[in-house]
Formats: structure tokens, C-alpha cells, sequence
């Protein structure tokens, strides 16, 4: 009788919960989320993660963790990030209860010209080799952040990672897949197989990996701090090796690098402010499709459903037409930040979207005015870092200079080379950037620091999560377990039109019939071929006093506190 007792009950509970998926669209596979009182940090992989929480229970902060975490996963997820890219911030400051933003993008080699690529009918800048390496800006961004708000030395968040590279770490199962691509087209590049194939081939899963280079440029940087890198031997040393490659990046170009403390910008989405960073980012298309969602009762379509996935799908089209006319160096170009993100602006943009039909192409608007990490962390002072950092396109150029252990980025990719054009090549100027952090604050208060990884599926992803969490109501890790939808074939800031539409690309977990109504409604339509994103958020539950983590499943990564 008990256990027909129980049957019944596990069979009301299945129902009740079918139901409750009825009524809120969701009907995917998640877990709990992670829940700590004095701090948390979430990163794309088990090691970074616990070497962020090591820093904060040392006394460090949340700064101070997250710089510890990103070198760690430059030693760990090289298929990701490294001292050769980028990085971008967003942190919460306790003490002043503001927003800081960070852009810690390089800029071109001042000696390479647009008529060098005309001259030699190079119609588009390749994505391997001298030619798209800009400047390496990790290493100056992390130097800004310490000078601003750590308080634990440089040498002691660097000595962690320092250890595990002379010592060596088991190489995690995406990563690894991740690093056996890369191996089989970069190791033509001089100094990448020394670096990353000292047994002759890849490391695979569960292979311990050394890399004593970068734990020798740690230790340098360490000891001389960011001029060792941008002046110093190691500065001496890039420069030298694109020369010898063919390249243009030199010692000044590295010398007279300079992050840029931005404001950050928001849109408020009911009720809540969406915080990203002005171009040369594209975090702002995220604020300019939350704008035109905010116009459609987005709770009453559910998750999931055929009407949600068209109208998100037109707005991100809308959206993306303006980044690929405006979003640039603003340094170069007056660009309309303020009018793109106007409530005004999305219902102009917005009357363009018909319920019945699937826009093949949209024109800009007429204005007057790939791989990736994401890591955030937060500490028992109430600060908060929304960080991320790339070297593009996986393992970046392939350009690995002799003996430091890391690779130089390919972000020059991203320019244009049309003339005119907002993010034409031009020497000493940013590209166009992928990479984006996010938060979110209500009411003035920091509510979520959260990101994910994937180009141009950036902006996307962050709006769906915004959409998971605030008219969904789906908690923080469901937000970033929830199946997701890619449209690609947008136009691009490298020049590229929208003609046909493009395709909108599904996860596993989306109706058929919604998939049948999409496409009469004249989508494409295409199941996902890889995993969309690497999410990683930290939400902070003020009535409680607690932090909430989340860190999904597409990668290896962990969330975690104490």
C-alpha cells in the first residue's frame, strides 16, 4: 500500500510539475542554483574557479579574485583567452555604490595602412596570421582594475596560476576537443607547437599540461608589473617575432597602449536597468533589442513559443543592422550611442516587424546624431565583477612569440575595409569588439553580474537571458539552462549585407510546431551544430544578504562560494 502510495504521489507530482511547464514554457533539464553568503565566483572552468575563491578567502576582493581567475584561465582555456587579447569590465563598487566600466581593447598597428590590404587585393583581413594581430590589451586591463580597487599585491593573485603552470593541470574534456582543433591549423605557426604540443600533439583530456613560458611571463609581469609586458623584455620579444613573420605590431605600438575607463550605458527593461558598454563593443544591440521587446507582452507568449521566436528574431535583426553601420571606435566616430538605445528610437525600428512574416533584409537606421571567457565574481564588501576576455576566434592569430607561452589575438579580424565605413582600418584605432559584459541593477541596487561567450551570439544571449529571468520568471540557473536561439547571417560590421534573411539556428528543446510555423512565416530554420554561449551569472539576494551562483552546462565550467 505504501509504495502504491508513493506511486500516486510521484505521478501527481510529474502532473503537477507538466502543468506548471504548461503555464511557464519550461521543459528542460536543469539544477539548483548555488547559494553562499560571503562570495562567489563563476568561471568557464573548475581550477579558474577555485583559484578566485582561494584570493577572496585570503582576504582579497572581488578584483582582486577575478584577475586571478583570468589568469588562471589563460593557463587552462588557452582555446578562449589569454595575456595576447582583450578585456572588458563591468564592476560594482561597494564603497560608492556606482558602476565602472572598463575597455581594455588594443588598437592597431600604427604602421600598417588601408592601402596595404588595397595594394595587395586583400578584399577581407584574414582570420590567422601577422595581419589581423592588434595590440594585447589583458595585461593593461588587469593592472587599471588593480591600481583602482585591489588591495592584495599582483604577485600573490598571479602566484596561483604561476604554480600550476610549472606544475602542471589535467586538461578538462571541452577544452581539450576545443585544443585538438586548434592544433591542427595553428601548429604551422612558429613557436605554437613548442608552446602547446611539447609531445608532438595536443594535450587530451585528462592529459596533465605544463606550460613553463607563461609561467615565466607571469612571474616577469609580476615582478615589474604592466610595463614589464608593454615596455620591458616581453614587449621586446612580440615585437620582434612579428617582424620576423611578416608582421606590423612593434614595440611602440605596445608602448603607447592605454585602457579607457567608459561609462557604462543602460536601457531600463521593467523595471530593471541593463547595464553594458558603449562601442567598440556590441554590447549596446542587447539594450537595442530589450527596447524593442519591451513593446510586446513577452509573458503572455511563453517560452518558447512560435510568436516569442519570431518577434525576438525581427528585433535582433533590426538591431543588428545598426551595429553593423555604427557600432566602431568612438574615438574615430561620432556614434549615435544615445539615440540608438531611446525608447523612441525601438518604436520606430519596431513598426518595421510584421507578425505574419519574416524580413529577408531591414535598412539601418537613418541617424543624425566565436571563443570567448566570461567570469564573475563577488565578495563579502558587496563588490561585484562582470568581466570577459578573448583572443577571438579560439586560440586567436596562431602568432605564438618565441618562449612566453601565449598566443596573440586576431581581433583586427573584425575590421571593415571599405572606405567610409564607421569601422574601416585605420592605424591606431580599436575594432569592432565581440566581447561584452553585463549587469543589472533595480532600483539603484546591484541585482545580477552575468555574461556569456559565442560573437555575435553575445547580444542574443543576453537578451534571452534578461527575457529568461524577468518575464519568464526563471531562476538564475534556469535563465542559462533554457535552450536557446541563434540567428546568424545578419549584416556585419566587416562590410557583409543581409539579402535572404539569414537563419535562425535551435537548441534542442524547441517545439515542432513551432519550428513548422516559423518557417512558414518565411524563416530558415536549422537545428544549433554546437553549443550557444558559456553563461556565467552571480545574482545578489538582498532581502537575505546572500549570493546566488549559475554556470551552465555547454562548458566545463563551476560556480561556487563560501
Amino acid at each position: 500500500m505504501k509504495r502504491l502510495i508513493l506511486f500516486i504521489s510521484l505521478v501527481a507530482v510529474t502532473k503537477i510539475l507538466a502543468a506548471q511547464d504548461r503555464v511557464t514554457g519550461k521543459s528542460f533539464a536543469t539544477r539548483s542554483e548555488v547559494i553562499a553568503q560571503h562570495g562567489m565566483v563563476a568561471t568557464s572552468q573548475p581550477l579558474a574557479t577555485q583559484v578566485g575563491l582561494d584570493i577572496l578567502r585570503r582576504g582579497g576582493n572581488a578584483v582582486d579574485a577575478a584577475i586571478a581567475a583570468n589568469a588562471m584561465l589563460g593557463l587552462v582555456e588557452p582555446t578562449g583567452n589569454g595575456i595576447g587579447g582583450d578585456l572588458f569590465a563591468i564592476i560594482w563598487d561597494a564603497k560608492t555604490k556606482k558602476l565602472y566600466g572598463l575597455n581594455a581593447s588594443g588598437r592597431s598597428p600604427g604602421a600598417l595602412k588601408l592601402s596595404y590590404f588595397l595594394e595587395n587585393g586583400i578584399k577581407k583581413i584574414p582570420a590567422h596570421g601577422p595581419l589581423p594581430v592588434s595590440v594585447p590589451g589583458c595585461v593593461d586591463g588587469w593592472f587599471e582594475m588593480h591600481q583602482k580597487f585591489g588591495v592584495m599585491s599582483m604577485a600573490d593573485i598571479l602566484q596561483p596560476t604561476i604554480d600550476y603552470a610549472n606544475e602542471g593541470f589535467p586538461v578538462s574534456e571541452l577544452i581539450a576537443h576545443y585544443m585538438q582543433l586548434s592544433g591542427g591549423f595553428l601548429s604551422k605557426f612558429d613557436g605554437f607547437k613548442e608552446t602547446y604540443m611539447p609531445n608532438g600533439h595536443m594535450p587530451k583530456k585528462g592529459e596533465i599540461f605544463k606550460n613553463p613560458f607563461l609561467a615565466n611571463t607571469l612571474t616577469e609581469i609580476a615582478k615589474g608589473g604592466r610595463d614589464a609586458f608593454y615596455r620591458g623584455a616581453i614587449a621586446k620579444t612580440i615585437a620582434k617575432y612579428m617582424k620576423e613573420q611578416g608582421g606590423f605590431l612593434s614595440y611602440k605600438d605596445l608602448a603607447s597602449h592605454k585602457s579607457e575607463w567608459v561609462q557604462p550605458v543602460s536601457t531600463n527593461y521593467r523595471g530593471y536597468d541593463v547595464w553594458e558598454l558603449p562601442p567598440n563593443g556590441q554590447g549596446i544591440a542587447a539594450l537595442q533589442i530589450l527596447n524593442i521587446l519591451e513593446g510586446y507582452d513577452i509573458k503572455s507568449m511563453n517560452f518558447g513559443s512560435l510568436e516569442y521566436v519570431h518577434t525576438f528574431t525581427e528585433a535582433k535583426k533590426l538591431a543588428y543592422e545598426d551595429r553593423a553601420r555604427f557600432y566602431a571606435d568612438m574615438d574615430f566616430n561620432q556614434v549615435p550611442v544615445d539615440r540608438l538605445i531611446s525608447k523612441e528610437y525601438a518604436r520606430e525600428r519596431s513598426a518595421m516587424i510584421r507578425p505574419d512574416r519574416a524580413a529577408r533584409s531591414f535598412p539601418s537606421g537613418n541617424l543624425r546624431d566565436g571563443d570567448t571567457i566570461y567570469l564573475t565574481v563577488a565578495d563579502k564588501d558587496g563588490n561585484m565583477v562582470s568581466l570577459i576576455q578573448s583572443n577571438f576566434r579560439g586560440m586567436g592569430s596562431g602568432m605564438t612569440p618565441t618562449g612566453l607561452g601565449f598566443v596573440l589575438q586576431d581581433r583586427g579580424q573584425l575590421f571593415s575595409l571599405e572606405k567610409g565605413h564607421f569601422n574601416v582600418y585605420e592605424p591606431n584605432k580599436r575594432p569592432f569588439h565581440t566581447i561584452i559584459p553585463a549587469f543589472i541593477t533595480k532600483d539603484g541596487k546591484p541585482w545580477i553580474s552575468f555574461g556569456l561567450m559565442g560573437g555575435a551570439m553575445q547580444p542574443q544571449g543576453h537578451v534571452q537571458i534578461v527575457v529568461n529571468l524577468i518575464d519568464f520568471g526563471m531562476n538564475l540557473q534556469e535563465a542559462g539552462d533554457a535552450p536557446r536561439m541563434q540567428h546568424l547571417g545578419s549584416s556585419q560590421p566587416t562590410g557583409e549585407k543581409m539579402t535572404n534573411g539569414g537563419t535562425l539556428y535551435l537548441e534542442d528543446g524547441f517545439d515542432y510546431e513551432v519550428v513548422r510555423g516559423l518557417m512558414r512565416k518565411g524563416h530558415k530554420v536549422s537545428w544549433a551544430n554546437g553549443a550557444y554561449g558559456g553563461y556565467q551569472a552571480i545574482m545578489w539576494d538582498d532581502e537575505n544578504g546572500v549570493y546566488y551562483g549559475a554556470s551552465e552546462s555547454r562548458k566545463d565550467g563551476q560556480a561556487a562560494g563560501y
